[in-house]
């Protein structure tokens, strides 16, 4: 991004996105959002939220201003804020109120609460307390960066992310077991295991695999706040499953949530939202539960990684023949990875 060549609406709100992608992967049931407050185009203060529970990215910034000195200059201040900032209690006071508070004047938010309960509210707050509010701003961006939760809010189940790794001829494997993807790939793999909150196999690829399904090498330092994912098995019989596999005896074998025979992905999904605050879940099965995700259209985003190797092996991306009705894929952005080739998109 040249900053030297847009508005200082956008520079300001794109520093709160910097903020807010410190939070990805650590924040759920609640959104990573960023703030950052300024005055006369100096910088007062930043924060973003961290964990559910803990104060909202606001509240952080409006510490961090504080901390460095600036409490008396937040009189009449602006903060940039990458979502709607909250307007009633929950775990947290409302940020309405400590905005108001410490007398910020103006208040300029990217993207709208998608809960309807809360929409709107927050400008009628502090309109009401002489605050000046404009949203919308980057808020292409903005909605782009909050969309799991904004799905989960709206459909009331997970974001689901497909990850698949392949070959050339659309294989899932080798014939000497190793791995088809590079280790930049690898990296990659577990950037998205960062990002989150639980990460899906069936039975088959535990009893041949025996995954661990932990986050090891991402690109990025693991933040302190974030906990390794909930392991999901999908499986037809949970006694087929070997009790020494990692996912049932390793230290994090608490984290692992066991269902059988699963037919109504949709209902499902939604219990895993409603259960255990799930915002986005990752898909690392084979090819046979994949096409079930695929078949029920309950696949959001797709990451594909392709390795220039042609297996010829059993194992088929989409096994089966033609999908009851074909799906759509925008491409958002691809990249080499070593020798691979990443390309990440949209289900439309």
């Amino acid at each position: 991004m040249n900053t030297q060549t847009i508005e200082p609406d956008e520079l300001w709100m794109y520093r709160a996105l910097s903020q807010a992608r410190q939070g990805l992967g650590t924040t759920s049931p609640n959104p990573p959002v960023g703030a950052v407050i300024v005055k006369d185009n100096l910088l007062l203060g930043e924060g973003f939220h961290e964990r559910a529970g803990e104060p909202h990215a606001e509240r952080r910034a409006i510490a961090n201003a504080i901390l460095r000195g600036h409490e008396a200059r937040l009189k009449g201040a602006t903060i940039y804020v990458t979502l709607e900032p909250c307007s009633s209690y929950g775990r947290t006071p409302p940020c309405t109120e400590a905005i108001i508070q410490c007398g910020i004047s103006e208040v300029v938010y990217g993207s709208t609460d998608p809960d309807k309960r809360h929409q709107g509210r927050a400008d009628e707050v502090l309109k009401a307390a002489g605050v000046h509010v404009r949203s919308g701003v980057c808020q292409e961006a903005c909605d782009a960066f909050l969309r799991p939760w904004k799905h989960a809010v709206q459909h009331g189940r997970p974001w689901v992310v497909a990850k698949v790794a392949c070959s050339l001829d659309g294989r899932m494997t080798r014939r000497n077991g190793e791995w088809l993807s590079c280790v930049e790939s690898v990296k990659e793999a577990h950037q998205l295991r960062l990002e989150s909150d639980a990460i899906l196999v069936g039975g088959n690829t535990v009893r041949t695999d025996d995954p661990a399904l932990t986050i090891r090498t991402p690109k990025t330092a693991i933040p302190k706040a974030k906990i390794q994912p909930w392991r999901i098995i999908l499986t037809r019989d949970e006694n087929s499953l070997p009790p020494t596999a990692k996912l049932l005896s390793d230290e994090e074998a608490q984290r692992t949530i066991v269902c059988e025979n699963v037919a109504d992905l949709k209902s499902w999904l939604e219990s895993l939202y409603q259960e255990y605050g799930i915002v986005q879940l990752m898909l690392e099965c084979g090819g046979k539960l994949l096409r079930q995700f695929l078949e029920q259209g309950m696949v959001n985003e797709w990451v594909q990684i392709l390795t220039p190797r042609i297996t010829g092996g059993a194992d088929e991306m989409v096994p089966g023949d033609y999908l009851p009705n074909e799906l759509d894929f925008e491409t958002e952005y691809h990249l080499s990875c070593g020798r691979d080739i990443l390309i990440r998109g949209i289900i439309l």
